[in-house]
């Protein structure tokens, strides 16, 4: 790869197939995967920092000896994984970092993005109460129609949307909670606080999906944009189930990390 550096200066790619600084072998790749390749290393290992231009397309494919449709096909990948950003008549940038998902512990989206300097935003987009489904009722271990809480909010971390959050609470452990501020609020906070039922154990599932219109407009996103699920059920310490979400992160803009021991 060609790209600039802050003094200015160049350095040229490795030849496909080549070995790379790591000393690992790589195997052969098409010229537009391998551009967005080591592009996105240098992202991700902070050489080119959150803001920085990148050159023109026409100067990138000069550089590199390679057509303007390839340069164009590995800039478009980096934009869908959230590593680049175009801005009409200005150029392409180097996007922010994604935000950090821990999934190893049980912390909502505020203690997340505090805990990485970020001050989270809420809006509540619905929050009723309704009659349990079949589904809910199981999960939940409540009676089939009898009362839940169920919310819906959009929550932001630099002034853009991250995740779309719909939980479900049990309307007789948590009496009163739609009253309480759930847009400034940790729902967890106030679950420990009026109710001693924080969750404290959960199960989660992860799986990708793309969005569709409803959410796709909640989130700023494309029609059709990469989103992560994430299904959850929480305990307190009683054993009581208190939660049960469905989570839509943008793809773009979260990266799960999970912790494994042996």
């Amino acid at each position: 790869m060609v790209y600039t550096d802050p003094r200015g200066l160049a350095t040229p790619p490795p030849a496909v197939g080549a070995v790379s600084a790591r000393g690992e072998d790589r195997p052969a790749l098409a010229a537009y995967l391998e551009i967005e390749e080591e592009l996105a290393e240098r992202i991700e290992s902070g050489e080119f920092g959150a803001g920085t231009r990148l050159p023109a397309e026409r100067e990138l494919a000069r550089r590199l000896g390679v057509s303007r449709m390839t340069v164009r096909h590995a800039l478009a990948r980096l934009e869908h994984r959230g590593l680049i950003v175009r801005r009409q008549g200005r150029g392409t940038f180097v996007a922010a970092p994604k935000l950090r998902q821990d999934a190893t512990v049980l912390r909502g989206f505020f203690e997340q993005m505090v805990g990485q300097g970020v001050f989270p935003v809420s809006r509540c987009v619905a929050k009723e109460e309704i009659p349990a489904s079949a589904a809910i009722a199981q999960i939940l271990h409540v009676g089939l129609g009898e009362p839940v809480y169920e919310v819906v909010r959009v929550r932001s971390a630099n002034d853009q949307p991250i995740v779309l959050e719909t939980s479900y609470f049990p309307a007789a452990i948590l009496p009163g909670l739609l009253d309480l501020d759930l847009e400034r609020s940790s729902i967890y906070r106030l679950m420990d606080r009026h109710y001693g039922a924080r969750p404290v154990r959960a199960v989660q599932s992860l799986e990708p999906v793309v969005a569709e219109h409803a959410e796709a407009t909640l989130l700023g996103v494309p029609v059709g944009s990469p989103l992560m699920l994430v299904e959850r059920t929480a305990w307190d310490r009683t054993g009581r189930a208190v939660e049960h979400a469905r989570d839509l992160y943008r793809g773009d803009r979260s990266r799960f990390v999970t912790e494994l021991r042996l």
